[in-house]
């Protein structure tokens, strides 16, 4: 121990005397001398002037306009070398110097964030100055031009002329400031811009940009490349940039380099315009502030207004909604406008989903299109395709402004003076008023307008002159056929429309009113030449005024025995005699005498129309004409008796026949005319059938009543609806068939019977038939129900499978985009409606909304992209019916993705994957619960109770994706490809698999995941991610189950234990029970004979 001590100790004094020795030499070296101050900043005039001008800027903006003032005079005092620029040289070195004070200060500014405001006072500022300088130089050459000869031709700019010190400092600028554009930090690139468009807007507007050509095309260039910066705010201002330029005239500056930026170059590979830059952005460009920004500055002219006019169909409200109230006042008049642009206007504006946009769109018609027409909407409605307009949105337009404009309401004046020369508009303008007034959403509280309108009587007379005016119109139409001369009678049309679509609406209190109306109406209907448009009105009309249904029938099946009978009068008349034009002119009886016949008239009991043939004083007596494959027609061999014969003289038999020739020749001339007589009559026959058939179709849109019940509507049937669907004539037989399906409405089994007929007519027939075949199929399931269907398969009506075999015909016809259309339209709504719940129609729809195929029946993919989400959250069991069919669709897909062509374009796997996730979501169920009993777990029964709408906050069915995930895992254990693997697993970890859906569903998970993970199916680290999670996740809910169940079984257990141990106490204590009772029982027997025994002694002693 104290060996170690000492060694330990003569080690440790060597090392202090070492320390000691380098403390002394280091205090003989003097210490280093102290650091130096640094030098003061030795700021030249000229820098301390800038920078003082620059400081005072960025603190408000009141003072520019002098700070502006002063910048200048230090400039004009470093040209001339004196004051504060005394020592710069003067002349160009001091420009120079000017300029690089100018340009440093700058650079502190270019440098500020966004954020910062004293950034955006500096930049205004350095706008400011460089416009009063450029302003400045203006005023210096006008006065130099003032003395120059008028007459003189202006020279354009010599770029070898002498510049002034104000251009000489903006080429400079600009020269300075073009590769701050490219630079990395977005602040610089964006306080670049920001100046640049400061300058570009007020400041060098007019500046000529000849002399420096190849300085602005540069920047034209660099400018036009910030336009895609990944920054908005960039290439917000790029756009305003580059619209200055345009409006400078830089579109036409020619570019001799070539750019190998793709975004710079149009469809042919050339360098594309400014202008077609500029409006690439504005229609593609993700950012609304840049599609916004360009919408508020670029000028509008035949090139560019089409585009701004587009926005009104952009995806950002705000957007949207500035081209009614910014673009569209700043035009002006609306009639500069074409008449397209104004109702694409009105339709994109009033048909809007955002209610600001739809009140801007309604504002600009009510009031500023009304302005400019100084109050008439008369004039407002001839700048717009009133007649014709299909979809309705001038009458969309006029509703809302009967809305907006009730002081227009109350002054509006409908005289005599605009009823006996009513025009297209006016027509349109009363009905449009008619309509609102009578509105069931007003209740009654504007009907005190209606006597604005004529009561029924007049607008009867009204109706008359102008039915009259059409058949006049018509009957010179004719005439002028021959000679290719069309008259158009498409408003006269119009104005007749709108009479009767009044006429409808009416209240008919007044009975002289009824009358007249009822006769004008009958009378109409007996007119052939009438349009359809115009016969559905009458037809509307009668069943207005018309008593009850059957009288309306009885009415309606007489007027077409009387057309019946016209057609076989008409074959009887003589060209020489036929009647003029104004016979069938329609007149109205004014004398009281005629009551009784009208009333009958009213009743039914018309009296057929008797007509003379020339030289004959009987009346002809009507027959009916047959209505069959002729359509109408009569047999030649009745035509050829009803051929006058010719009269000739008798010859001798051996006489010469001189005139044989010219004979024979007017044999084949009379034979020839005789040909095109009866041609004409066959195509008038047909004429009426066709007129007859529109009749009864309207007749059986207006009854409800059944079929069979109604013996008018079973001879119409027979007599007109049977033959005409027998005709050879495609027009005649298209319209029996949409008799025949309108009548099936209102008979079963009549539907029963002609279900295998229609699908006979699509299956053989052409593209309307096909469309019309499917409509009334759809009909007749959607009245009637499944049960029309042949379910014995006895093969008299139609079985479901083969319905299902036509409309999956129907869905493939990629050729006809109408049919296709349809059938999907028709499959879709009898889904909806339950009527078909086969799942094969079901993946065939999904296939064909998502198939490259048909990317141009836009019709299609409209109705089904409505329908998906729509049918799989109305229930439960459309959802379970989905996932059923989800991993065929995919596989399905993306076979087709694989096998895509260069030239076609398809939406993804992954996003169809996404769809079938999100339609299959059990959280997205609206809330229907059965009142009886909901769907098992394990799918839909097949026959579902029916459902009530009740909101439930719970899942209805949670089940859908466990059941989903399964068949997942079972795909991708087993033989799948290496891609449509990776979209199943990242399909899996979307799903939504909770604790509610089930023991048996969330186990079988479970396992699925485990072999999947223990095989190893997923190659890459997403994939394994995906299924690490799933299987925690499940894994957790099961074993959740695992304790609940060992809970539940210990607790059975005790409740066993506990009972067993009860039963145990209970025969003790039966025992006890049984023993206390048993000598409870001894001890009353013992009892009962010791009280006998007492009774016996008694008995003896009273003896004694």
């Amino acid at each position: 121990m104290p060996a170690r001590t000492t060694k330990a100790a003569g080690g440790a004094a060597p090392a202090r005397t070492r320390r000691t020795a380098a403390s002394k030499t280091a205090s003989k070296t003097p210490p280093p001398p102290p650091p130096a101050a640094p030098e003061a900043l030795v700021y030249t005039p000229l820098q301390s002037a800038v920078s003082t001008v620059f400081a005072s800027a960025q603190r408000t903006t009141a003072g520019h306009r002098k700070l502006a003032t002063t910048l200048r005079t230090i400039q004009e005092q470093c040209i001339a070398a004196r004051g504060v620029g005394v020592t710069t040289g003067g002349g160009r070195a001091g420009e120079k110097a000017f300029g690089k004070e100018f340009i440093r200060n700058l650079n502190k500014v270019l440098m500020v964030k966004k954020s910062e405001v004293v950034g955006d006072r500096c930049l205004r500022f350095c706008e400011l100055f460089v416009r009063g300088a450029v302003e400045k130089d203006e005023t210096i050459k006008k006065p130099k031009a003032a003395g120059e000869d008028e007459d003189e031709e202006v020279d354009e700019p010599d770029p070898n002329a002498e510049q002034s010190a104000t251009t000489r400092f903006v080429v400079s600028l600009l020269k300075y400031l073009i590769p701050f554009l490219t630079s990395k930090e977005k602040t610089v690139r964006y306080r670049t811009v920001q100046f640049l468009g400061l300058l570009l807007t007020s400041a060098i507007t007019y500046f000529p940009y000849e002399t420096e050509a190849e300085v602005f095309k540069k920047l034209r260039i660099e400018l036009s490349r910030r336009l895609y910066d990944k920054e908005a705010s960039v290439r917000m201002q790029a756009a305003v940039c580059l619209v200055r330029l345009l409006e400078m005239g830089m579109d036409g500056l020619d570019d001799d380099e070539d750019t190998d930026d793709e975004d710079l170059k149009d469809d042919n590979g050339n360098r594309a315009g400014l202008i077609a830059i500029i409006i690439g952005a504005l229609q593609n460009d993700p950012s609304a502030d840049v599609r916004r920004i360009i919408l508020y500055n670029l000028s509008p002219t035949q090139q560019t207004l089409p585009y701004l006019l587009e926005r009104t169909r952009d995806v950002d409200n705000p957007t949207r909604r500035s081209v009614f109230t910014r673009l569209l006042p700043s035009l002006g008049d609306f009639r500069h406008l074409s008449i397209n642009m104004r109702e694409k206007l009105l339709r994109w504006g009033l048909r809007d989903r955002d209610e600001a946009v739809r009140a801007a769109a309604s504002k600009m018609f009510n009031f500023r299109w009304m302005d400019d027409a100084k109050g008439d909407i008369i004039e407002v409605l001839e700048r717009m395709h009133v007649v014709g307009n299909a979809d309705g949105v001038v009458e969309l337009a006029m509703k809302g402004f009967w809305e907006g404009r009730k002081d227009m309401v109350e002054s509006l004046r409908l005289e005599d003076g605009f009823w006996e020369e009513i025009t297209p508009e006016g027509a349109f303008l009363a009905r449009s008023f008619n309509d609102w007034c009578r509105s069931p959403r007003h209740k009654g509280k504007y009907e005190h307008l209606l006597e604005k309108l004529p009561e029924a009587t007049k607008l009867a007379y009204h109706a008359q002159e102008q039915l009259n005016k059409l058949i006049r119109m018509l009957a010179v139409d004719e005439e002028n056929e021959a000679e290719e001369e069309n008259t158009d009678t498409s408003e006269q049309e119009f104005i007749v429309e709108q009479l009767l679509m009044i006429a409808r609406t009416m209240d008919y209190g007044d009975e002289v009113g009824r009358r007249k109306m009822f006769q004008l109406m009958r009378d109409s209907l007996l007119i052939v030449e009438l349009p359809e448009g115009i016969t559905k009105l009458a037809v509307q009309c009668l069943a207005r005024l018309t008593l009850g249904e059957t009288d309306f029938c009885v009415l309606i099946f007489e007027l077409l025995a009387e057309l019946r009978d016209r057609a076989g009068d008409d074959e009887e008349e003589d060209e020489g005699d036929s009647s003029s034009d104004d016979d069938d002119l329609i007149e109205l009886r004014d004398d009281d005498d005629d009551a009784a016949d009208q009333l009958k008239m009213e009743a039914g009991h018309v009296h057929k129309r008797v007509k003379l043939t020339p030289g004959e004083n009987t009346p002809k007596s009507t027959t009916e004409t047959p209505t069959k494959a002729s359509g109408g027609k009569k047999k030649n061999g009745e035509a050829a008796a009803e051929k006058p014969k010719k009269k000739t003289k008798k010859k001798h038999p051996d006489a010469m026949d001189v005139d044989s020739a010219s004979d024979n020749d007017d044999d084949e001339d009379e034979e020839g005319s005789d040909d095109e007589e009866i041609d004409k009559k066959a195509l008038f026959a047909v004429v009426i059938d066709i007129k007859r058939l529109h009749i009864a179709q309207h007749l059986l849109e207006n009854v409800s009543g059944n079929l069979t019940q109604n013996t008018h509507l079973v001879h119409l049937l027979n007599g007109l609806i049977v033959p005409a669907v027998r005709s050879h004539e495609a027009m005649v037989r298209e319209l029996g068939l949409r008799c025949l399906g309108l009548s099936c409405l209102l008979d079963r089994t009549l539907a029963v019977e002609n279900l295998t007929l229609f699908a006979h007519c699509f299956n053989k027939g052409h593209e309307s038939m096909q469309v019309a075949a499917l409509h009334v199929i759809s009909d007749m399931l959607m009245v009637h129900g499944e049960g029309i269907f042949d379910e014995s398969g006895t093969g008299e009506g139609l079985e479901k499978k083969m319905l299902f075999r036509l409309l999956s015909k129907a869905l493939k016809l990629e050729d006809n985009n109408e049919v296709q259309a349809a059938a999907a339209e028709v499959t879709c709504k009898l889904m909806l409606a339950q009527v078909i719940k086969d799942e094969d129609l079901l993946k065939n729809l999904v296939i064909s909304y998502f198939d490259p195929i048909t990317r141009d029946n836009l019709s299609l993919r409209q109705i089904l992209s409505y329908f998906f989400p729509v049918y799989c959250h109305s229930r439960p069991e459309n959802q379970m019916r989905m996932q059923e069919v989800a991993i065929p669709i995919i596989h399905a897909l993306h076979t087709a993705y694989d096998s895509l062509d260069a030239d076609e374009e398809m939406v993804s796997p992954t996003t169809i994957a996404t769809h079938i996730v999100d339609w299959t979501d059990p959280r997205k169920q609206v809330g229907w619960v059965s009142p009886s009993s909901t769907a098992p777990a394990g799918g839909s029964s097949s026959s579902p109770p029916p459902l009530t709408p009740a909101l439930s906050n719970k899942v209805l069915n949670p089940s859908v994706h466990a059941h989903l995930a399964t068949r997942i895992l079972d795909r991708i254990t087993n033989s799948c490809p290496k891609e449509e693997r990776k979209i199943l697993i990242a399909m899996l970890g979307k799903l939504y698999l909770p604790k509610e859906a089930g023991k048996e569903e969330m186990r079988r998970v479970y396992e699925g995941v485990a072999k999947a993970v223990e095989k190893k199916v997923a190659i890459d680290a997403a994939g394994r991610g995906t299924l690490s999670k799933v299987e925690v996740a499940v894994q957790r809910i099961v074993s959740l189950w695992e304790e609940e169940e060992q809970q539940e079984e210990e607790a059975e257990r005790m409740e066993g234990v506990e009972k067993a141990s009860g039963d145990g106490d209970e025969e003790e204590e039966g025992e006890e029970v049984e023993e206390e009772e048993e000598e409870e029982e001894g001890s009353v027997i013992k009892v009962k004979v010791k009280d006998e025994k007492a009774t016996d002694d008694e008995d003896d002693e009273d003896e004694d």
